[in-house]
């Protein structure tokens, strides 16, 4: 709806609940078991893992082994940003997995107002 206007993006930090750390009790039933990242090439493919198994169609950045991007805007576990054209943050969203469904609707009602159609 909003393609021509705006560039949504994911940027995949590193893993929340490690199959050899903090282990989720809804992972394992899942059979979601994902290690902590050791290399680069890990969290790459743990990325490609997320995007397919959850359908995520959205182009996604791969934030570095230093954890940058994360520490920066306090991402850990996930988080919803909106950027403006001018580089600036517009909306930052709650913490998730909580903060996303009013992070959602908060992006929604901002491109509403500037790009309804």
């Amino acid at each position: 709806m909003y393609k021509a206007d705006v560039e949504f993006l994911m940027i995949y930090i590193k893993e929340a609940h490690p199959a050899d750390g903090w282990v989720k009790r809804s992972n394992e039933r899942a059979g979601i078991n994902i290690a902590t990242h050791r290399h680069m090439d890990d969290r790459v493919a743990a990325c490609t893992l997320a995007q397919s198994e959850l359908n995520i169609e959205i182009p996604a950045l791969v934030d570095g082994m230093d954890d940058a991007v994360a520490r920066e805007y306090s991402a850990w576990p996930d988080r919803i940003y909106l950027i403006d054209k001018d580089g600036r943050v517009a909306i930052k969203a709650d913490r998730g997995p909580r903060g996303f469904p009013p992070g959602v609707s908060r992006v929604q009602d901002w491109l509403e107002t500037r790009f309804h159609e």
